[in-house]
């Protein structure tokens, strides 16, 4: 069965697209030749048809990635696997058009708006860890004078990564390239919905050089090929990004064989107006928060409380902003912000939110509804007067859906800022120096943005308290979990 089609894209781009497993370096058909349809969300068009791994596919993958690790992997000085990075980095520039292009018609990213940003984010995060992979070090311990204790920072091993839909190659390039700064081997899962961008990259990692089996990329649904790589025997670590429910129960199959686990998983962010704050600023920023990338990111401020003396102003202004700034829209059109969810089955479950907050009496600003035609848009909506006992401002929607509601004061905000399960994100905004930073230390998120939301850099530590997940990404923590930390004691004087 063929392991690559040629794919016209929406904008007339035409490439070779591969739709096989990549495994040692090539692409190669899944065992019982099961594949997986692709469908451009935008248009409900087919793109391509991949090959979906079952376990055996998983089991070939991940002795690949042992046979690597245990041969030639081990002999690679960390200069080469710096330079493998920042070639890896290099081919992303060098593809940059065709890779955003790519992510636009298989995830519904607008490409300006949103593809292009996150392959350049791809490339400086491949450029970051590059910079790292040469810098391992590890620590003298101050012992006594006997002994001389020591410790170095090794590789886990056979790292499996599983990655969501929303981010195929922002959350990619997370994984990947702390990993192998790290001197890791990897299996990478690609979401079962949009594979396309992270298959094309098996070429990349090809022709920048990795030996075979140093990453691996297959395809599959997370019930059967997910199941496997968790509970696979000779699997070191799994790092996960994706939803609550999942990371659950990628938790429990991790057990049996206490794997060293890493899960990034679902937000419910608050964000604060204070009156004291630039107004306009506060507005663009919090349209931006939970309206970028269709409202489907993990740590998107989806809960806006506001002062109740600017509470009216807020409210209208945003709406305002949100009809001028969210064009809904073709993918390839620049000056569209807003395309589709990423499948049927997610528009229907926000749309199923809505229809919730408003039975429970939440107030319709603006939106509300599904836009009519092909594809899977949703008009950007927004409810005022939102309870905290109502469901859409205690579970995670997941698209352009944001509850907003009033407050009095600084402990009433911190207060109902802090009253969920999850702690990934969260903002303040205020011109008020010491009350923004007692509100960032009294809310319980792993990111708290000030007078801004939703930034990002691969320098900066990115993880959650509560049912938001275990461990911390990018910075020097990223590269951190990637390690274990041996310590080495030397006798140098005692004789028994």
């Amino acid at each position: 069965m063929a392991t690559s089609i040629t794919v016209k894209l929406p904008n007339g781009v035409e490439y070779e697209q591969p739709t096989g497993l990549f495994i040692n370096n090539e692409f190669v058909p899944s065992a019982k030749g099961e594949t997986i349809k692709v469908v451009n969300p935008s248009t409900e068009e087919e793109l391509a048809q991949v090959h979906a791994a079952d376990a055996s596919d998983i089991d070939k993958a991940v002795k690949a990635a042992r046979t690597a690790f245990n041969t030639v992997w081990k002999n690679y000085s960390v200069d080469e696997i710096s330079r493998l990075l920042y070639k890896l980095a290099d081919l992303f520039e060098r593809d940059l058009e065709l890779l955003s292009a790519i992510e636009a018609a298989d995830s519904g990213k607008p490409k300006a708006q949103n593809a292009a940003g996150d392959v350049e984010g791809a490339i400086q995060l491949f450029r970051y860890f590059a910079g790292w992979a040469d810098k391992r070090s590890g620590t003298i311990c101050e012992n006594d004078k006997n002994t001389l204790a020591y410790v170095v920072h090794e590789p886990h091993g056979v790292c499996g990564q599983i990655i969501p839909w929303n981010y195929p190659i922002g959350m990619a390039s997370w994984k990947i390239g702390p990993a192998i700064a790290a001197g890791n081997v990897i299996v990478l899962k690609l979401a079962e919905n949009t594979p396309l961008s992270m298959l094309y990259v098996g070429k990349l990692i090809a022709e920048a050089g990795f030996p075979p089996g140093v990453i691996n990329i297959v395809n599959g649904y997370g019930s059967v090929a997910g199941s496997a790589l968790c509970t696979h025997p000779d699997v070191d670590k799994i790092a996960f990004t994706g939803s609550t429910a999942t990371g659950k129960l990628i938790m429990k199959m991790c057990a049996d064989t206490l794997k060293n686990i890493t899960l990034e998983c679902g937000g419910k962010s608050p964000l604060l107006v204070f009156d004291d704050c630039n107004f306009e600023e506060a507005v663009k920023w919090a349209h931006i928060g939970i309206m970028s990338n269709m409202g489907q990111i993990c740590s998107a401020t989806s809960r806006i409380y506001v002062q109740d003396t600017i509470y009216d102003k807020f409210v209208e202004a945003l709406k305002e902003h949100t009809i001028k700034t969210s064009k809904v829209g073709d993918v390839f059109d620049d000056s569209v912000f807003q395309g589709p969810q990423v499948s049927a089955l997610q528009q229907k479950r926000v749309l199923s939110y809505i229809e919730k907050g408003k039975s429970e009496g939440a107030r319709v600003v603006l939106g509300g509804n599904a836009i009519t035609g092909k594809g899977y848009f949703i008009e950007p909506t927004i409810f005022a007067d939102v309870d905290d006992s109502m469901t859409v401002m205690r579970e995670e929607i997941f698209g352009p859906v944001v509850c907003i509601s009033k407050f009095k004061t600084e402990e009433e905000a911190i207060t109902r800022a802090n009253d969920t399960t999850y702690g990934l994100g969260s903002a303040v905004f205020s011109e008020n120096n010491s009350r923004c930073l007692r509100v960032a230390r009294a809310i319980r998120a792993g990111s708290v943005w000030v007078n801004c939301d939703n930034t990002a850099s691969p320098r900066v530590p990115f993880g959650g308290f509560g049912m938001s997940g275990i461990g911390t990404e990018l910075g020097t923590y990223g590269l951190d979990i990637y390690s274990v930390k041996k310590a080495i004691t030397v006798n140098i004087g005692v004789k028994l």
